[in-house]
């Protein structure tokens, strides 16, 4: 299932043709003298200068891959930046960890529980909102900064070295993705969308077991312990995470090929971001569960 952003880009954008494209009436058939050619009106709309004109959008209003690629970047450095803002200004300093011991992290932890609250939120917000809006993806891209800022320190802390390779198995998923969508080995079919829809759903369900679960107990469950079952549940959470990135790919550029307007790039933006945060996660969990064994 992709980030309902996305799809909401989809189904927000229009289906004006691109620059260099007409809309024939039939196949094969071409229009009558003016229709669909620039100065004309078209069916349907009135003279331009007439009350009632929909407003012209000039081609370089709709939405390309570059603005895409920007507003991705722009929002994944954001993330970045909060994150190692985050671990530098409040995480501990070896003297309070050598005489508090895993007390030390307690500040930095109840921080970031707070930014995941408020990603919580300002990602509904986000998913919901029918024009993108760049503040506000800002605002998730810095509240889900901090929380990984703060799990990531404390993942750190036991684990050196963990975060780099966390971000590198990232990157390389997210690189692995992109060339199996561009080469078509897995093709993004409504099917393949029914099927990843169940997958995420089930997903998001296990993991909201295992948070109550852990909630009330102060344990976790199998799926979190480390063991096993833990280590294959961390891989099937991988692999849809990197599926739903062929999902987003594809609503990406269903949104080009519609000609959705620029704003709708903070949109596929966030979407994107959705899934690389997931991702990120359960690469670092599924790391720390090999450090231990």
């Amino acid at each position: 299932m992709s980030n309902p952003s996305l799809k909401r880009v989809v189904s927000g954008a229009g289906t004006a043709p691109q620059q260099g494209y007409q809309t024939w009436s039939t196949p094969g058939q071409a229009p009558a003298y003016g229709q669909g050619m620039p100065g004309y009106p078209q069916p349907g709309y009135p003279q331009p200068g007439f009350p009632g004109q929909p407003p012209v959008r000039s081609a370089s209003s709709y939405l390309d891959m570059n603005d895409i690629v920007t507003k991705t970047a722009i929002s994944i450095v954001t993330v970045i930046v909060a994150g190692i803002a985050t671990w530098l200004l409040l995480g501990p300093s070896e003297a309070e960890v050598y005489n508090e011991g895993g007390a030390a992290y307690s500040g930095l932890m109840t921080v970031a529980v707070i930014a995941a609250l408020v990603g919580f939120v300002l990602g509904l917000v986000n998913s919901f909102k029918r024009t993108p809006s760049a503040p506000l993806v800002l605002a998730y891209c810095i509240a889900e900064g901090v929380f990984l800022g703060g799990i990531t320190g404390m993942f750190e802390q036991f684990y050196p070295g963990i975060a780099v390779q966390a971000v590198m198995g990232t990157i390389g998923v997210f690189i692995g993705m992109l060339i199996v969508y561009r080469t078509g080995a897995i093709r993004v079919t409504p099917k393949f969308q029914r099927w990843l829809a169940a997958a995420v759903m089930g997903a998001v369900v296990l993991m909201l077991f295992n948070l109550v679960y852990w909630a009330i107990t102060g344990n976790v469950t199998i799926l979190r312990d480390g063991g096993p079952v833990a280590i294959g549940f961390s891989l099937l959470m991988i692999g849809i995470a990197a599926f739903t990135l062929l999902s987003d790919f594809d609503l990406a550029e269903q949104a080009i090929r519609r000609g959705a307007p620029k704003v709708f790039a903070w949109g596929i933006a966030f979407g994107l971001v959705v899934s690389l945060v997931w991702l990120y996660i359960e690469i670092l969990r599924l790391l720390s569960y090999f450090r231990e064994s």
